[in-house]
């Protein structure tokens, strides 16, 4: 088990490694194995690349950000600017469904609204538009509209999980409540492994929602 002075030399050597992350403004405290990053940055998605940045190193319980987006004069652009931006990349996307998800922004902080039917048509959606230029925040509010049967979810997702090696002697624990939520529960090893446990429940299809109560083994 890392030392909290250990795991905060892994992080600062994480992020220093990362190209996309300028480390030196970027503070790292850690404190029983929950860190935090604090600091400041030029463009969001330098922000969201620190946290993953992050959560890469083993040890890893849980992430407290407290990073602020300051954008340099020459990104900055009015809402109107970053949300037609927003909704030109969008539109150009093969795999997002058309006008079904709106773009609303203000004080430089998109807002995505609207339906999809995979958890990676929600993901890619953000990726589309973090980056672009002005913009110093994102929710997204997609939600999922299955149109798969759940009878067979429960033994796609364990049989993900076998194949990542991530059903050991604690293991991963699969349930299903309602139409479509899964809830996810055991111990992992580390930080990645429990997101590529969320990443397999999500990548099944029918899954609406994944409450992950999966704890890190320290």
């Amino acid at each position: 088990m890392k030392t909290d002075f250990q795991l905060q030399h892994d992080v600062l050597a994480e992020l220093v490694w990362e190209p996309s992350v300028n480390a030196a403004r970027i503070g790292v405290e850690v404190k029983d194995g929950v860190v935090t990053l604090a600091g400041h940055v030029d463009h969001y998605s330098e922000k969201k690349n620190a946290v993953r940045a992050a959560q890469r190193v083993s040890g890893v319980v849980a992430l407290a950000i407290e990073i602020e987006v300051r954008l340099p004069g020459p990104s900055q652009r009015d809402d109107a600017d970053i949300s037609r931006a927003a909704a030109t990349v969008l539109s150009l996307m093969a795999k997002l469904p058309k006008d079904q998800i709106t773009v609303m922004v203000e004080g430089g902080w998109i807002t995505l609204s609207g339906n999809v039917e995979w958890e990676y048509q929600r993901v890619m959606a953000e990726e589309c538009v973090h980056h672009l230029m002005g913009v110093c925040g994102l929710s997204n509010h997609l939600t999922l509209e299955p149109k798969q049967p759940m009878h067979t979810v429960i033994g796609g997702i364990e049989a993900a999980l076998q194949r990542r090696a991530l059903m050991g002697t604690h293991g991963v624990k699969v349930e299903i409540h309602g139409a479509a939520d899964i809830t996810l529960s055991g111990y992992v090893h580390s930080w990645a492994e429990r997101e590529q446990a969320r990443h397999a429940a999500w990548s099944t299809p029918g899954v609406r929602v994944v409450v992950d109560k999966i704890k890190v083994l320290l």
